[in-house]
C-alpha cells in the first residue's frame, strides 16, 4: 500500500434521483447512488488527496448538469474533487462549441470524454468527431479515450490528426487480460505511447480480468507493458470505482497494483500514484 496519499483521477458518482443514466437500468448491481460519503467508505485505509471526476454516461442533454452537480459536491461535501472529466457530443463537430463553453465556465472541468467504448471502431474516424476532438484544445480541455482494445488501431489514426490534443488512455486500453491475450494490444499500445501528447491511465484492470477469480498475477504483464511503453512520466493511477466493485473492492485493487509496481523506486511511484495526474490534468498545486 503506499505510503503517501494519492490522487485518484477515474472516480465515478451518481444519484440516478437526480440525473437520468439510462445504462444502469443494465447494471443493477450499481443502480444505488453513488456518492462522495461511499467513496470515502470505501477506500478503507487507503488515503486519497485528491480526486478526478470522470463524466457517468448521463442523458447526453444533462452534460453541463452533471458537471455542476458535480461542482456542488466539491463545495459541499468533499473539496477532494479538483478535476471534472465532463461529457460531449463531440460528433457534431463545430456545433459541440456551444457544449464547451458551457463547460468552460465550471473551473473544475478539465477535460472531455465521449464514451468510444460501445460505438463502432470506425466512429472515432468520422470527420465531424475528429473536428470535435480538435476543437478540445482551444478550451484547454483534454480527451480521455475509453474504449476496447479492439478500437486502438483507429485510435492510431485519430491522434496523428489531433497533434495538440492531450490524450490519456483510460483503462489502459481495455486489453483481454481474461484471455490472457496480448496481440495486437501490445504492439499497438507501443505505437500509441510513441505520440508524446498522450498519455495513459493504470484504472479498470480487474475487471477487464475474471472478475469472479483473478489474481494479481494476471494483471502484472499488462501493467508492465504499459509502463515500459509509456515510461514512468506518463502513467497515472485510477480506481474506477465504482465500477471496480464488480471485480473488487478498492484496497485489494490498490495492493495490487503496488505489488506490480515494487520494482519502481520511490521518485517513480510517486509520479505514478500522484504528481503525473496533478500535471495532467491541471490540478491546483
Amino acid at each position: 500500500m503506499p505510503d503517501f496519499p494519492i490522487v485518484d483521477t477515474h472516480v465515478h458518482l451518481w444519484d440516478p434521483a437526480l440525473l437520468r443514466y439510462p445504462w444502469l437500468n443494465e447494471a443493477p448491481a450499481l443502480k444505488e447512488p453513488h456518492l462522495p460519503t461511499d467513496f470515502r467508505n470505501a477506500c478503507g485505509p487507503v488515503a486519497i488527496d485528491r480526486i478526478v471526476f470522470v463524466q457517468c454516461e448521463c442523458d447526453p442533454a444533462q452534460n453541463v448538469e452533471e458537471a455542476a452537480f458535480i461542482a456542488h459536491l466539491a463545495r459541499t461535501e468533499d473539496d477532494r474533487i479538483q478535476g471534472i472529466v465532463a461529457q460531449a457530443s463531440l460528433e457534431m463537430g463545430d456545433a459541440v462549441r456551444s457544449s464547451l463553453e458551457a463547460l468552460a465556465q465550471n473551473p473544475l472541468v478539465k477535460g472531455i470524454r465521449r464514451l468510444l467504448q460501445q460505438e463502432p471502431v470506425e466512429f472515432c474516424l468520422q470527420p465531424d468527431f475528429v473536428r470535435g476532438v480538435q476543437l478540445l484544445p482551444e478550451y484547454g480541455f483534454s480527451f480521455d479515450i475509453c474504449i476496447f482494445h479492439g478500437h486502438l488501431a483507429n485510435i492510431l489514426t485519430l491522434v496523428r490528426q489531433c497533434p495538440e490534443v492531450r490524450f490519456i488512455l483510460d483503462h489502459i486500453g481495455k486489453p483481454d487480460i481474461k484471455g490472457q491475450v496480448f496481440e495486437p494490444w501490445k504492439s499497438e499500445i507501443a505505437t500509441l505511447a510513441s505520440f508524446p501528447n498522450v498519455w495513459c491511465k493504470v484504472s479498470g484492470v480487474v475487471t477487464e480480468a475474471d472478475m469472479t477469480h483473478w489474481k494479481k498475477e494476471d494483471l502484472k504483464s499488462y501493467i508492465d507493458h504499459v509502463i515500459t511503453c509509456f515510461g514512468t512520466d506518463r502513467v497515472i493511477y485510477g480506481g474506477d470505482w465504482p465500477v471496480l466493485k464488480l471485480a473488487s473492492d478498492y484496497p485489494r485493487w490498490v495492493e495490487a497494483l503496488d505489488w506490480a509496481v515494487a520494482g519502481l523506486s520511490a521518485d517513480e511511484r510517486r509520479k505514478l500514484y500522484a504528481e503525473n495526474a496533478v500535471l495532467f490534468y491541471r490540478l491546483p498545486g
